[in-house]
């Protein structure tokens, strides 16, 4: 079956860089764009961003655009996010997910997604 695992989390302080990685299985993986969310106590999950099958195509929410970055390695089925200049306001559960969907218009959907990780915790001390 399709599983999703995260890895990276912990706790930083602010303006501390971290990388998470998301190993995918069960699943062709360069057919499917990989998504990052987050999700912060009380709050919906929000959308980070997301990267297309080829790689080709990278979309960012404008609260990380300048400090995250997505990446994908296809012979590691592996996507990461790394994290830059981190905020107190970055503390969330950080959750890898994959679509089928193609364009980046429907990216920021969660309802989008066909599969998801089990999240991981980012914790920014300020």
């Amino acid at each position: 079956q399709v599983q999703l695992v995260e890895s990276g989390g912990g706790l930083v302080q602010a303006g501390d860089s971290l990388r998470l990685s998301c190993a995918a299985s069960g699943l062709i993986f360069s057919t499917y764009t990989m998504g990052w969310f987050r999700q912060a106590p009380g709050k919906e999950r929000q959308f980070i961003g997301g990267i297309s099958g080829s790689g080709d195509t990278i979309r960012y929410a404008d609260s990380v655009k300048g400090r995250f970055i997505i990446s994908r390695d296809s012979a590691k089925n592996t996507v990461y996010l790394q994290m830059n200049s981190l905020k107190s306001e970055d503390t969330a559960v950080y959750y890898c997910a994959a679509t089928l969907y193609s364009s980046h218009y429907y990216w920021e959907r969660p309802e989008r997604y066909n599969y998801w990780g089990q999240g991981t915790q980012v914790t920014v001390s300020s």
